[in-house]
C-alpha cells in the first residue's frame, strides 16, 4: 500500500496519504511485536530484555493512540469528501493532511512515552514473569510491589481520550455521510460513496472492539487468557486485514496495482 500510494501519481490525495500512514503505523505495529513473539516460541525461550521490553512497549502503545486519531482524520476526509465536495480542496489541503498526520504521530507519542516512562520506574518485586506474549503494561501492573489504582486509573483516562473520543468523532463523521448518500440522486456515486465508507467503517470495528473490550474494563472484569486472545485481533489480525480490505474493496487501489505492477512484469519480460 505504502508502494502503491507513492508511485501512482493517481493515488496522491489527501485520502491515501492518510491511508499510507496508516499502513505504516500497522506495518510497525506488527514489527514491535510479531518478531520476537515468534523468535520466542519457535527457540523455546521465554525472555527479554527491560530495555527490549521497554521499546516494545513504547512503539505499541504509540502505535495503537496514534492509529485511533489517523482513523478520526479519515473518517472527517471522507464527510468533508462526500458532505462538502467544494470546500474539499480548502479544507484537506495538502497543509491541513500534514497538520493530522503530523498531529496524530505527536500526541500517540507523547502519550506512549509518558506511559512507558511511569511503567518502567515502578517497582517491581514479584515473579518478572508476564502474563502475556508481549510488554503489555497492564499485564505488568499485577507484578509491582506498590499499589498502582493511581496509574491504573491515568492509564483508563487516556485511554477514553484515545479511544471513545475519537470514535465519537467517527460515529458522527459517518452518521453524516450516511444520510448525504442515502439522499443522492446518482446510483453511481451513492455505491462508490457507501463503498468506501463500508470500508472504513470494518476498520474501524476491528480497531476499536478489542481495545475497548480490554482497556475501558476494570482489571477485575478482564482474565489474561482474554487479554491475549483480543490482542491477537489488534496486534496481528487488525494490521494485517487492513490492507487487504483497502485494496479489494476500492477499484482505485485495484487499478493502481495492475498500473504499477501490470508495468513491472512487463518491464521483466
Amino acid at each position: 500500500m505504502i508502494h502503491l500510494i507513492h508511485v501512482d501519481p493517481r493515488l496522491h490525495t489527501p485520502m491515501y496519504f492518510l491511508l499510507s500512514q496508516l499502513s505504516l503505523m500497522d506495518l510497525m505495529d506488527v514489527s514491535a511485536i510479531v518478531p520476537k513473539m515468534a523468535f520466542n516460541f519457535l527457540s523455546g525461550q521465554k525472555s527479554i530484555t527491560f530495555l527490549g521490553c521497554g521499546a516494545q512497549a513504547f512503539f505499541f502503545m504509540t502505535m495503537a493512540g496514534s492509529e485511533g486519531l489517523l482513523l478520526a482524520s479519515m473518517a472527517y476526509d471522507r464527510f468533508v469528501a462526500i458532505c462538502h465536495p467544494l470546500h474539499y480542496p480548502i479544507r484537506m489541503s495538502k497543509t491541513m493532511c500534514l497538520k493530522m498526520i503530523i498531529g496524530s504521530w505527536a500526541l500517540g507519542s507523547i502519550n506512549s512515552l509518558a506511559h512507558t516512562i511511569y511503567a518502567f520506574h515502578i517497582p517491581y518485586c514479584h515473579s518478572r514473569s508476564i502474563n502475556h506474549f508481549f510488554c503489555d503494561v497492564p499485564a505488568m501492573l499485577p507484578l509491582a510491589c506498590m499499589d498502582t489504582w493511581v496509574y491504573e486509573y491515568m492509564v483508563f483516562v487516556s485511554t477514553s481520550l484515545f479511544l471513545p473520543l475519537p470514535f465519537l468523532g467517527i460515529t458522527a463523521s459517518y452518521g453524516r455521510v450516511l444520510f448525504a448518500v442515502f439522499h443522492m440522486h446518482s446510483k453511481e456515486g451513492r455505491k462508490k460513496a457507501f463503498t468506501t465508507c463500508s470500508t472504513h467503517l470494518t476498520v474501524v470495528t476491528f480497531y476499536y472492539a478489542p481495545f475497548a473490550y480490554t482497556y475501558l474494563r476494570p482489571r477485575s472484569f478482564r482474565t489474561p487468557t482474554e487479554d491475549k486472545i483480543l490482542a491477537v485481533f489488534y496486534t496481528m489480525l487488525t494490521p494485517m486485514l487492513n490492507p487487504i480490505i483497502y485494496s479489494l474493496r476500492n477499484s482505485e487501489v485495484l487499478g493502481a496495482m495492475a498500473r504499477v505492477f501490470g508495468t513491472l512484469s512487463f518491464m521483466k519480460t
